[in-house]
């Protein structure tokens, strides 16, 4: 079935509404925000319109090129992990019963469901020193005394791979569900072990889900405000933290706004490259 292009003005309706919200939503608080990171900031707090280079420069400064490299470390880092967490976590899962995996789905969309203050405070209080794991750990003989393992750049990575987990594992879900069984039990017959053919044949078939499960979840980590700040110290704060800081702590709306651009291009074009991928897979 052949698709027919538009032939007049009326065929292009359903898109009227849509390109509306789009440019009333997006277009235009970006425009805005690319046209306030060129003001120049004035004393009290104030900026007025002009065309200049200081807040980019300054964006490049040692200071906040350690913050923006720490951001994307930290947001790599997280999509790396999620992806090495979920993959064999859902793969079992889709061979479980029915029964089984809609128990599994049900609670991790209540892992949704659940705030970044509530997931922060929860693994601050599990990382506590007064009511910690590390009472457990005593009480078993692990460890001598109980210690507080918050603030650290674990607590952070924790939190926000606990947060990131059920959206890896539900974006990767409906790939490994299609998956042909057959693939892994042609490898079985063959000679290969389990874990070979997981890494043979799973693996490689998924490489485009993952490639775009690992931008996504980048993405989303990148973004991350309350948990930097609710389980590490100011050294594991995020861009993101950051701009919040500059825009209304210290009354320097331009230069966040050009903390802001950057950050929005960087999110534009791992989509675009989420979009190049899946175009690939579609056309092998």
């Amino acid at each position: 079935m052949r698709r027919e292009p538009p032939q007049k003005l009326g065929d292009y309706a359903p898109l009227f509404f849509p390109a509306a919200m789009l440019t009333i939503f997006f277009v235009v608080p970006f425009g805005t925000m690319i046209a306030v990171s060129f003001f120049q900031r004035l004393q009290g707090g104030f900026y007025t319109p002009a065309f200049v280079f200081d807040n980019y420069a300054r964006f490049l400064s040692a200071f906040f090129g350690g913050v923006l490299g720490f951001s994307l470390f930290l947001a790599v880092t997280v999509a790396i992990c999620c992806v090495v967490l979920a993959l064999p976590f859902t793969y079992m899962l889709t061979r479980m019963s029915r029964k089984v995996q809609v128990v599994w789905l049900v609670a991790l969309l209540s892992i949704l469901s659940l705030s970044e203050v509530i997931i922060g405070f929860a693994w601050s209080t599990l990382f506590s020193r007064t009511a910690g794991i590390t009472n457990i750990l005593v009480a078993l003989g692990i460890m001598s005394e109980a210690k507080a393992l918050t603030p650290s750049f674990g607590a952070v990575l924790t939190g926000m791979v606990y947060q990131a987990f059920p959206y890896t594992v539900l974006v990767l879900f409906p790939a490994l569900v299609r998956l042909d069984p057959t693939l892994t039990e042609a490898a079985r017959t063959l000679g290969a072990s389990p874990l070979k053919a997981f890494f043979t044949v799973v693996v490689p078939a998924l490489r485009n889900t993952l490639t775009a499960t690992l931008i996504m979840v980048f993405i989303f980590a990148l973004g991350s405000y309350l948990l930097p700040q609710l389980l590490g110290r100011p050294q594991h704060w995020t861009l993101s933290v950051l701009i919040t800081d500059q825009a209304i702590y210290q009354s320097n709306m331009p230069f966040a706004a050009a903390m802001a651009v950057f950050l929005v291009l960087v999110t534009l074009g791992l989509v675009a490259l989420t979009v190049i991928a899946g175009r690939k897979g579609e056309a092998a």
